[in-house]
C-alpha cells in the first residue's frame, strides 16, 4: 500500500472533499473523522446518501466512472489517505487481495444503500428516524476513537432532515417524540444516543454481524 499511496490529507469540519460532477485525480480512504456523501438537486434541495466512517472509500466513483456523481462533505476533522486513480488498474492487475478488498468495500457498501432505501421508501417517519440513528451509533460504536467521536454523534437534525427526505418541522417533531421515550438526547452539535436497542427494536432493524472488514 505504501507504493500506492500518493500522501495524507487533513480537513476541517465543514471541508467539501469532493464535489459532484468533478474530475479529480484522486480517490481516499478515511483514516479518521467522518463525513457524508449527498447530492443536490438544480434549486439546492440536499439528499445525504450515506455516512463515512474509518476505513470507508471516497472518490472510487471518480476513480472508475471519470466523474463524481455525488459530494463529501467532512463532519468532524478529517484524516485521509490519498490513492493517485490512474493506478487503481495496477492494482487489480498485480494485487489481488487488495482488490478483493476494495470490492468488498464497495459491496459493503450497496447492501447498506438498500436498507436506505428501503427505509425511505417503506418506514414511517419515527421508523426511519430510529433506523438512522440506529445505524449511526452502530457503526460509530466500534470506531469512536478513529472517528474522533467523542460521545455525541457529530450531526444536526438538519442532517437528518436531508437524511430522510423530510422536512425540518416534521424531522424536529419526530425526534422530539424520541427524546420523549428515552431514546436520544439532542446536544448543541450532536446526538447522543441512550437506547440503541430500543431504536432497532422500533425501526424493525437489526443489525447484520459485522465480520472482518479490509482497512485499506
Amino acid at each position: 500500500m505504501e507504493g500506492f499511496k500518493k500522501g495524507e490529507l487533513i480537513t476541517d469540519r465543514g471541508t467539501t472533499i469532493v464535489a459532484q460532477a468533478s474530475h479529480g485525480p484522486h480517490f481516499y480512504t478515511v483514516l479518521s473523522g467522518m463525513a457524508f456523501r449527498y447530492k443536490l438537486l438544480e434549486d439546492g434541495r440536499r439528499q445525504i446518501l450515506n455516512y463515512l466512517f474509518p476505513g470507508d472509500l471516497m472518490g472510487l466513483q471518480s476513480a472508475l466512472l471519470d466523474e463524481m456523481q455525488h459530494s463529501v462533505e467532512a463532519l468532524t476533522p478529517m484524516k485521509l489517505c490519498i490513492f493517485e486513480k490512474e493506478k487503481i488498474g495496477e492494482l487489480y492487475r498485480k494485487h489481488a487481495g487488495l482488490a478483493y478488498d476494495i470490492t468488498w468495500i464497495a459491496a459493503q457498501e450497496e447492501r447498506i444503500l438498500d436498507e436506505h432505501l428501503l427505509s425511505v421508501g417503506r418506514r414511517s417517519a419515527i421508523e426511519r428516524a430510529a433506523y438512522l440513528l440506529a445505524f449511526l451509533s452502530m457503526r460509530a460504536k466500534s470506531l469512536r476513537r478513529q472517528a474522533g467521536i467523542n460521545g455525541a454523534l457529530p450531526i444536526t437534525q438538519t442532517h437528518v432532515a436531508d437524511t430522510l427526505g423530510l422536512s425540518i418541522v416534521h424531522t424536529n417533531k419526530t425526534l422530539r417524540k424520541l427524546q420523549q421515550r428515552g431514546m436520544v438526547r439532542w446536544l448543541e452539535r450532536g446526538c447522543e444516543i441512550l437506547d440503541e436497542t430500543g431504536l432497532q427494536e422500533l425501526a424493525g432493524w437489526e443489525a447484520s454481524p459485522a465480520g472482518r472488514r479490509p482497512f485499506i
